[in-house]
């Protein structure tokens, strides 16, 4: 064998050109290091459905006839540094030709890079075949542009891709049905039971333990139930279309407590492994909305497709476009620790207590929870986005920097100054009642704003606005929320302010 090819634990592409042929002199390696267990906390359910994916990846390629050296982390051999097992395999098989798949994290990608300068053989890079953008499309579509709106990115990916679209005109007449994407789940419709695949993990919870990985979360002692092969994942899909859809877009924002999924797809693990890619995704959901136009409004294929062609490969590209300045961005100087029940979803707050304990036990929360709810709370309460971006990366198992760092660091934190998000993604407790039954059974009163009962979203929020005003006074979306806040009475707004201090001060009292 003369030539090495690195797969890392998110190209998981059976589909990639690199796998169409057999190759005698071609070997494939793949490694779970320490390496990538341990810069961050990782949610228990996040290791096993990286490492039982690989390994189940990793047998596919043998039995398609392929050259594998497979690493797991309890082996000897393992040096659980990427580098160094790629030394280890070349001085083994004398390889002339390194070759790797293009990393979708920076910090692999300079690894990688780096790794190449330094040995004396030939290396390549590969495109992962995975995204319908290159990594750096969305420079060159912002260049000159002093915002980087992703509305006008999307809309050219519907018109160049042909998605949605008639004579360069949208389909239904709008590009955007956001405005119908928000309504409040009652519990009608009925939710179908989501699925739940039966990955038996024994194998590799028994490594994690023998290797004595640091996580949190919880996880079930046997089973695995996200897809962890393509088959698994287009059946995903396939349910999606099939029970779903027609009502994505209704509920997507919706938060309920006894529900986690509602009528979300739960593709994200699947998709940012490449198990499928964003073209499977949309292609397969487009066929099903055109023979079924009868019962699916576009309202709600357009809010799915959105996520995938838009917001999904708009994060990717701001991600380049920005690193790695963005990942110590801190625009509004934000310094205080994560609260303690952030691990332990150990709060009276019945939103955060629901949203946090989800995502202990799930390892997942949708994309309003982790934004108007954990993400909310933090950067009202003024939380160092350092360790918000470490909660994020770790507690969620579709969390890869590349997607996870634009959303938390930019669209969640505004840490960024405004070049993601034009505004900050804050809001009193009145936006949480509106989109949930949280506010329900909550120790704390939506309405209030300063007395003890009072929830603490809406004390927190106007003592955000008071006290971040020299950095947000002069944005044009934030005028109204600081005409408001102007029209307080000032002992009314001490009160307020009091409150948020203390709750800022002991968060774990509350």
């Amino acid at each position: 064998m003369t030539t090495l090819r690195l797969i890392l634990g998110d190209q998981l592409n059976i589909k990639h050109s690199w796998f169409k042929n057999q190759n005698k002199d071609v070997l494939y390696c793949m490694f779970e290091m320490r390496q990538e267990t341990d810069y961050v906390v990782h949610h228990i359910q996040k290791v096993i459905g990286f490492f039982a994916a690989m390994r189940t990846f990793a047998k596919q390629l043998d039995k398609k006839g392929h050259n594998i050296a497979y690493f797991k982390i309890t082996d000897k051999t393992n040096t659980q540094k990427l580098h160094k097992n790629l030394e280890k395999l070349i001085e083994q098989y004398q390889i002339t030709t390194f070759e790797y798949i293009e990393p979708d994290e920076y910090r692999l990608d300079k690894q990688l890079k780096d790794f190449s300068k330094t040995i004396s053989i030939k290396s390549q890079v590969y495109d992962s075949e995975h995204f319908y953008t290159n990594r750096f499309d969305l420079k060159k579509f912002f260049k000159g542009k002093k915002q980087y709106i992703m509305e006008y990115f999307y809309r050219d990916m519907r018109k160049k891709h042909n998605i949605l679209v008639n004579n360069n005109e949208p389909e239904g007449g709008k590009w955007n049905y956001d405005k119908s994407n928000q309504k409040k789940w009652k519990g009608d419709p009925k939710i179908p039971h989501y699925v739940a695949f039966s990955n038996n993990v024994e194998d590799v919870i028994a490594d994690i333990k023998k290797a004595d990985i640091k996580t949190i979360g919880q996880c079930n002692d046997t089973l695995f139930e996200y897809p962890i092969t393509r088959e698994q994942a287009l059946n995903q899909l396939k349910y999606f279309c099939e029970n779903l859809l027609k009502y994505f877009g209704d509920y997507q924002d919706a938060m309920y407590t006894t529900e986690s999924n509602l009528f979300h797809s739960r593709l994200s693990f699947a998709l940012n492994l490449k198990l499928i890619s964003a073209k499977n995704v949309t292609t397969t959901t487009l066929n099903y909305y055109s023979n079924h136009t009868a019962e699916i409004d576009i309202s709600q294929v357009e809010g799915f497709i959105r996520q995938i062609i838009g917001w999904r490969e708009y994060m990717r590209g701001m991600y380049w476009m920005l690193m790695p300045k963005l990942s110590k961005e801190n625009y509004l100087e934000n310094s205080n620790p994560l609260p303690d029940f952030y691990w332990t979803a150990n709060t009276k707050m019945n939103c955060m207590k629901h949203a946090i304990q989800n995502s202990l036990n799930n390892a997942y929360a949708h994309h309003i929870q982790r934004l108007m709810v954990t993400g909310n709370y933090a950067l009202l309460t003024q939380t160092n986005p350092d360790e918000v971006d470490n909660w994020y990366l770790g507690i969620y198992l579709d969390a890869i920097q590349w997607v996870q760092l634009p959303n938390t660091r930019g669209m969640s934190q505004f840490a960024d100054g405004g070049k993601i998000a034009t505004k900050p993604y804050v809001s009193s407790g009145s936006y949480i009642q509106k989109m949930s039954n949280y506010c329900e059974a909550c120790y704390y009163n939506y309405k209030n704003k300063a007395d003890d009962k009072a929830c603490p979203f809406n004390s927190l929020y106007w003592h955000f606005l008071d006290e971040k005003r020299s950095h947000l006074k002069n944005n044009n979306r934030m005028r109204m929320m600081y005409h408001v806040l102007d029209n307080i009475k000032k002992d009314d707004l001490k009160a307020i302010k009091q409150r948020a201090k203390q709750i800022i001060a002991t968060p774990n009292d509350f």
